[in-house]
């Protein structure tokens, strides 16, 4: 499940990227530029503070999941401020359901107060995919998982998003504990950044998500066709790790 922001690190580039992962993806996770992405790292936050400069908004966002959406599942990685502002949950529900979207990740949209906003998603036929981290206890672990759609998110590590020399020693033992919570499938991103801990990490969950590695490889590709080779050939190496 590779992740992309809409827009960056321009409109030809960012359609090219989408493309590629509709070629070669299971999943795309599609993020949505935003001014504060708390969740995310300096690759990601870079390449929203970019995407916005050139003008990119919710609604490139909607125009690349349209692109795609019939080829590939499509679940937007979106933060509440942008749910609320364009209009509520009902209305950005409805919208990412006509653009082709499976379903939507509202990283900051705690469990307490995510009632409201997964009963529209339920009623409109979206996903509200949650997120669980290894500092999540595990009763609220549990309940998180109850209320999934989809699938669930194991961040693998504390902090933000980013590419990091190795994974947690632990992760195994949390994908473990989410499994026996979940019904839905658990997939894992944060900190995954080369075919090889891919593999490692689909050897245990069900899926891996990569991020900030091809959001890199975007952005130093320099033309819309390099960017997309440049993450296909990723895409390429990590399915031959995975066995896929």
């Amino acid at each position: 499940m590779p992740y992309m922001m809409a827009g960056y690190p321009d409109w030809e580039s960012s359609s090219a990227v989408a493309e590629a992962y509709a070629e070669s993806a299971d999943l795309v996770e599609l993020g949505v530029p935003f001014s504060d992405p708390l969740a995310d790292g300096p690759t990601i936050h870079a390449a929203a503070t970019a995407a916005l400069a050139v003008g990119a908004t919710l609604e490139t966002a909607l125009e690349i999941c349209e692109e795609i959406g019939e080829r590939v599942p499509v679940v937007f990685m979106v933060y509440a401020n942008m749910v609320l502002a364009h209009g509520g949950a009902d209305v950005f529900a409805r919208r990412a359901l006509a653009a082709g979207a499976a379903g939507a990740i509202v990283p900051d949209l705690p469990l307490e107060e995510a009632e409201g906003v997964r009963t529209a998603f339920d009623d409109a036929g979206l996903a509200l995919v949650p997120l669980v981290a290894p500092t999540t206890p595990a009763e609220r672990r549990a309940r998180i998982c109850a209320a999934a759609r989809g699938f669930v998110y194991v961040v693998s590590t504390v902090g933000t998003t980013g590419e990091r020399d190795e994974l947690p020693a632990e992760l195994a033992g949390l994908i473990s504990a989410t499994k026996e919570d979940a019904e839905v499938p658990v997939a894992v991103g944060f900190g995954i950044g080369t075919p090889g801990q891919a593999a490692e990490v689909g050897r245990v969950a069900d899926g891996v998500i990569v991020g900030s590695r091809l959001v890199r490889a975007a952005g130093e590709a320099g033309s819309a066709d390099a960017a997309a080779e440049a993450v296909g050939s990723f895409l390429r190496e990590t399915r031959v790790a995975l066995g896929s």
